[in-house]
């Protein structure tokens, strides 16, 4: 008979054996010493608790209530583990991580004149978004439909607002490392901004 512990990861609940919730602490921490010297890292820890959030539901269902090692055995591996980040590049650790081949497409927030639906078709068929935003164009002008389209592509494909999400529509693994990096690049664009702002 094994202590049943009750957590909360990234403001969800979750019912956990002891060998379980030792194993995810262990892993997390070695996460915070990973990140320790970014200035980014509450950030980065919020986005990482967020995305094991996701996949610890994943494994909840009416038949099984509580999550055991082999769970976070599970979730590490299409996580990765933050020590072998230093070991390969960018490709390498898409290959050893990435647990899903297929992209996810969101309209992008972050890359948008509207609604983000050209910014989200660009990413996800990794294109310029302005050749998606041509299309439309042409589609509206030469044909009368381009806006029509545009309008239920707005209302049917979902806002990428976690940065799980934007990292699917880029179709990369959503492990350690790119949520890390993810982050930081977020963190450098906005202070890009604010320079730039400060200049005019």
């Amino acid at each position: 008979m094994k202590k049943t512990l009750t957590i909360n990861v990234a403001g969800s609940v979750f019912n956990i054996d002891e060998d379980a919730y030792y194993r995810l602490k262990e892993y997390l921490e070695k996460i915070k010493v990973h990140f320790s010297g970014e200035k980014e890292i509450d950030d980065i820890m919020t986005d990482i608790e967020s995305r094991i959030a996701e996949l610890l539901r994943e494994k909840i269902n009416s038949g099984k209530q509580v999550i055991i090692l082999q769970d976070i055995e599970e979730i590490i591996k299409i996580m990765g583990e933050p020590h072998d980040f230093g070991d390969f590049d960018k490709e390498e650790k898409k290959k050893t991580y990435y647990h899903s081949a297929s992209r996810h497409i969101y309209r992008d927030p972050d890359n948008r004149i509207l609604g983000g639906v050209c910014g989200g078709l660009g990413a996800y068929m990794g294109i310029d978004p302005i050749i998606p935003r041509i299309i439309f164009i042409v589609a509206f002008f030469g044909f009368g439909f381009g806006l029509l389209i545009y309008l239920i592509l707005w209302i049917i494909i979902p806002e990428a607002k976690t940065t799980a999400q934007k990292i699917e529509m880029r179709g990369d693994p959503v492990n350690v490392s790119n949520i890390g990096s993810f982050v930081k690049e977020e963190f450098e664009n906005i202070k890009d901004n604010i320079k730039g702002k400060k200049k005019t």
